[in-house]
């Protein structure tokens, strides 16, 4: 398939707020995809190709593009991009690196047309933002292949990879049926959304449990009798760097399972220290100074046996007899004034808040439903940075007013499937941050103007709010009221960013 097919595809795209419309141009570019370039063109489709960072700064891009004129015929194929992005994702390190990498690159815009070069350079640099979403792929793989979309989306979410999910169901639909869960292959969390209260919660979730919430980090644990496997909330393996966790799941009886949970560091006095020490911790090699604990919520396999569509009454009784010592503490009530002592207890150890998790609902891996539920006192968002003013008296030389964005992911605020701005803060930061925002978001960097820089929405930032405000400044509107920074979330990446929907539900 010519990449020009899929720049013609992605401007219709584009150019539609109607989700159908979407689905069906997708749809279509599908039906006409060679299996064997499926997950490439996923990648290229939701703006992150499959091999990751790939060493490439935006600048060299937007350098080679200007001196290569395009070429007058499409030239480019999806199978081609995607081979000179392996061999440069795989060139060693070192002297003459660059040169290699910038030569690969030049080949490519050499053979594209106006379209293609258009293209590849959004590719190149992550700015393919058409709306394209996820979801919408999801469905428009459905309707390619003529399978329900439940079914596509369950194999999404327990395989963790849409490209391989789509490679497998241009070849074989009916394959889709069988993914399941695999022991070391990391599957999509399950995620919570927000409640008001503990009150509307219970109301909603019925007997629940209720659980303190962790101020640290999630991860998934996979045990294959000696292997264990340690990821992240965005799957990454940090195995290596939690020797603790991997050391005390060993120790567990049992053969073979996989975990939900959270980790995190405890001060002396056994408070949660903040949430950037843990993260700080995930980046550190060798010997550690400071010591992880594993708290499971969660067990999706336990010794051969599938729980994941089991209800959470089951599972939890699972994880119990297997794994008491590192289970997390839970509430079982349908009353709210019980759920509301946990919210109590939870907020003077130091906790975020509570969750409340719904008894009879399965695991829905992947999915942000109505079974968990989060209660935090404090409004907090997770949101992108779309670029920083340069600051000025003590800040000057930093980057500091943060311009914060919200996702959009059904266009309703005129970008759609993009990021739409809610509002600026420079509450919050220390120092460290300041000085970290000064030296990390060059490589982010879109374009810049004499007062501030454009970043990429690539930054996950969470925000503390006292709430929202109507606003015609901004697209969505709405406004953050007295807005802080908590913390960066590297654990997090853009599309798990809050949505528009979320802050303009608070008006109501």
């Amino acid at each position: 398939m010519l990449l020009a097919d899929v720049a013609r595809t992605l401007e219709t795209v584009s150019q539609t707020r109607a989700r159908s419309a979407k689905t069906a141009a997708l749809a279509d570019l599908l039906r006409r995809t060679d299996p064997a370039d499926a997950s490439a063109l996923v990648g290229m489709l939701i703006g992150r190709v499959r091999q990751g960072r790939i060493g490439v700064g935006w600048r060299t891009v937007v350098d080679l593009r200007s001196q290569i004129a395009p070429s007058k015929e499409p030239g480019l194929s999806v199978r081609e991009v995607d081979d000179a992005l392996e061999q440069i994702a795989h060139t060693p390190s070192g002297a003459g690196s660059a040169g290699v990498r910038r030569d690969l690159i030049g080949s490519l815009f050499a053979h594209a047309d106006s379209a293609e070069s258009d293209l590849l350079a959004r590719i190149l640099t992550g700015e393919v933002r058409t709306g394209a979403l996820e979801g919408i792929v999801i469905d428009a793989l459905a309707a390619a292949t003529d399978t329900p979309a439940t079914v596509v989306r369950r194999a999404v979410m327990l395989s963790g990879d849409l490209g391989l999910t789509a490679e497998l169901a241009l070849r074989e639909p009916a394959a889709l049926a069988d993914v399941g869960l695999r022991v070391g292959v990391p599957v999509q969390p399950m995620l919570a959304s927000t409640s008001s209260s503990v009150e509307d919660a219970i109301s909603t979730a019925g007997e629940s449990s209720v659980e303190h919430k962790l101020d640290g980090a999630r991860i998934q644990v996979h045990r294959d009798g000696d292997d264990v496997l340690v990821v992240t909330r965005s799957l990454a393996d940090v195995t290596a760097r939690v020797p603790e966790i991997v050391e005390r799941v060993r120790a567990l009886p049992i053969r073979s399972a996989i975990f939900d949970g959270e980790t995190l560091l405890l001060d002396d006095d056994g408070a949660p220290r903040p949430f950037q020490d843990t993260m700080s911790r995930f980046g550190r090699h060798g010997v550690p100074d400071s010591v992880l604990r594993p708290w499971f919520f969660d067990v999706l396999h336990l010794d051969g046996t599938d729980l994941i569509d089991e209800p959470l009454r089951v599972r939890r009784g699972a994880l119990a007899d297997v794994a008491a010592q590192h289970l997390i503490a839970s509430t079982v009530t349908d009353d709210p004034a019980a759920a509301q002592r946990v919210l109590d207890e939870a907020l003077a150890s130091g906790q975020e808040g509570v969750m409340v998790k719904s008894l009879d609902a399965p695991y829905a891996a992947g999915r942000r439903g109505k079974a968990w539920l989060k209660v935090k006192p404090v409004h907090t968002y997770d949101l992108v940075v779309l670029g920083a003013e340069w600051g000025s008296g003590r800040r000057t030389g930093w980057l500091s007013n943060l311009h914060l964005g919200a996702r959009d992911p059904e266009g309703v605020a005129g970008e759609p499937g993009g990021f739409v701005m809610v509002g600026k803060t420079f509450k919050g930061l220390t120092d460290e941050l300041l000085r970290w925002q000064t030296e990390t978001f060059p490589a982010y960097e879109t374009r810049r103007t004499t007062h501030a820089v454009f970043l990429r929405p690539e930054i996950v930032v969470e925000i503390a709010i006292d709430g929202v405000q109507r606003s015609s400044r901004y697209p969505g509107g709405v406004a953050l009221r007295f807005a802080r920074v908590k913390g960066y979330r590297p654990d997090k990446s853009p599309a798990e960013a809050d949505t528009i929907n979320s802050l303009q539900a608070q008006l109501r």
